[in-house]
């Protein structure tokens, strides 16, 4: 729903309290050479894999369509609401973020730091002081201390280009939690124990490409007097000297010497580990090496969306529906709800197929497949029976092209909308 400058400005309460910008704001003084409001992990985007992770699992949800709906008689989506939350969901969620780019920022932060904050930054009136507001912009805080009925929030601040902290009430935040925290985020999760294990195999990378080789060279005779002493040292100044000058780093050693290397094996525990606790976490948060590759098939995705995606994207809408619609607005049959494309994973012929089954074997009705494809509800009240139309239809019915077929494919479907477009 697009507002008029002057309707926002009658009406208009921000988080910040409407500071005024300091002083020295202006087009270009005080600027940043990156944008300060992306999201920096917590663990410095070290080089592993981890975040790769992350990023996948976030742009797959952001991927999935959330509106601000309004639900029919039986609690179905009838019609999407034109409003500043859905807008915000959808489109432009502050200066600095699309819709998506809000659920990527939502998800990316949850996934790190186990919980966040959707904090409304625009509103028409104050969210502390009544329920019944309209949402202009909102941003992902950072929740650094937790009060009984209050949160401290670091949040981006977009007046002042700073990120400052507020003291905001719970009912008036979004806090979504991660529902993968036992396994990504405790202390001594699958996750956190591969990251600390990670770290330290850089930590001996990082020593083999400075040239240290932890080695312990065995000299021929005692090392006892000071004349000993100097005279090994000078051997050991001589070793470096060639693997300093060595082009490939090859040395000699007189054939009465004995060298032994210690990290090699500290390293290869390392890899072990490092194997069995990431075969344990895909395990456990179910994603695989095709899925991070792309070349998985349709039911590793399917199984992939099921365990991970979708439960993300509920715990996001299920908490905005809880603290940005109020009991009146859900008594008007107002909702969130999400969407999410079948026909990426499945052919439209596999689609058409499964409806077919489905409502000939009376497992659904025409109506409650058409929801599951994102479809409104048809107002043929034959659609909500659960029978069989293709034995039920009548033969002037079926010539007349009133029955709601599903077995045709996309182009049957397409046919049936055009026709409902027509009588509508």
């Amino acid at each position: 729903m697009e507002l008029s400058i002057g309707s926002r400005l009658k009406h208009a309460w921000n988080a910040f309290l409407n500071r005024d910008p300091p002083a020295n704001f202006g087009g270009y003084a005080g600027g940043y050479s990156y944008r300060p409001d992306r999201v920096r992990l917590t663990r410095g985007n070290e080089r592993t894999f981890v975040t790769s992770i992350y990023n996948r699992i976030a742009m797959d949800c952001c991927a999935i369509t959330i509106q601000h709906v309004r639900l029919d008689d039986n609690r179905r989506y009838d019609s999407t609401i034109d409003s500043g939350l859905n807008n915000c969901l959808n489109l432009e969620a502050n200066i600095d973020q699309t819709g998506r780019g809000l659920v990527q920022d939502i998800v990316m932060s949850m996934l790190d730091e186990g919980v966040v904050a959707v904090v409304p930054v625009e509103t028409d009136y104050d969210p502390t002081t009544t329920d019944s507001y309209k949402i202009y912009s909102m941003r992902v805080g950072k929740i650094l201390e937790w009060y009984p009925e209050h949160v401290r929030v670091r949040l981006y601040n977009d007046r002042t280009g700073q990120k400052e902290e507020l003291v905001l009430p719970k009912k008036t935040v979004a806090i979504i939690e991660n529902p993968f925290y036992a396994i990504m985020n405790e202390p001594n999760s699958t996750m956190q124990r591969l990251i600390r294990k990670l770290s330290l195999l850089d930590v001996v990378d990082e020593q083999a490409g400075a040239g240290k080789l932890d080695l312990i060279i065995q000299l021929p005779y005692v090392v006892k007097s000071e004349a000993r002493r100097q005279q090994a040292n000078q051997r050991r100044r001589e070793i470096e000297d060639q693997l300093r000058d060595s082009k490939y780093g090859i040395a000699w050693t007189d054939g009465t010497e004995r060298v032994t290397q210690l990290n090699r094996s500290l390293e290869n525990n390392l890899l072990k580990q490092i194997e069995y606790l990431t075969n344990m976490f895909y395990s456990q948060l179910g994603i695989t090496l095709e899925i991070m590759n792309g070349t998985a098939d349709e039911a590793a995705m399917t199984n992939y969306y099921n365990r991970i995606v979708e439960p993300i994207i509920s715990a996001i809408v299920d908490e905005m529906k809880r603290k940005f619609l109020t009991k009146t607005a859900r008594s008007q049959r107002q909702s969130i709800l999400f969407f999410r494309d079948p026909f990426k994973l499945a052919p439209i012929g596999t689609v058409a197929e499964m409806a077919d089954k489905f409502t000939r074997n009376e497992i659904m009705s025409s109506n409650e497949f058409r929801q599951v494809i994102g479809l409104k509800p048809s107002k043929d009240p034959r659609a909500d029976e659960l029978s069989n139309k293709n034995l039920n239809q009548s033969t002037e019915q079926l010539q007349n092209g009133t029955g709601v077929a599903m077995a045709g494919g996309k182009e049957t479907v397409d046919r049936l909308l055009a026709e409902e477009r027509e009588r509508g």
